[in-house]
């Protein structure tokens, strides 16, 4: 059984920071990519900022040059450092991992959510 466990939402301020993590455990042999997601209410579940195990980085345009996502390889952790943060990026983010259970087979998971709420 494989879990992901998200935490670092909360209420923050227009212009502040948040700091969201990700931690994989479970019958991993590899990890291939992992991501961030959200979907407000009403609203269609976007791509937030992606990352694959080679290092290579995808963001939306809206939260290009304010999010940054990184890896923690040893551990099975992403991160992603939300800084800038606007009232539109109110959202439940959702942690996203495509992973190999063995050499052969891959599954993907979603995390719970966590919400981010930015309110002055």
């Amino acid at each position: 059984q494989v879990q992901l466990v998200e935490s670092g939402g909360g209420l923050v301020q227009p212009g502040g920071s948040l700091r969201l993590s990700c931690a994989a455990s479970g019958s991993i042999f590899s990890i291939i990519a992992m991501g961030w997601y959200r979907q407000a209410p009403g609203k269609q579940r976007e791509l937030v900022a992606a990352i694959t195990s080679g290092g290579s980085t995808n963001y939306a345009d809206s939260v290009k040059g304010r999010f940054t996502i990184s890896r923690d390889n040893a551990n099975n952790t992403v991160y992603l450092q939300m800084n800038s943060l606007k009232p539109e990026d109110t959202a439940v983010y959702y942690c996203n991992v495509v992973f190999k259970r063995t050499v052969v087979i891959i599954n993907t998971y979603w995390g719970q959510g966590t919400q981010v709420t930015v309110s002055s």
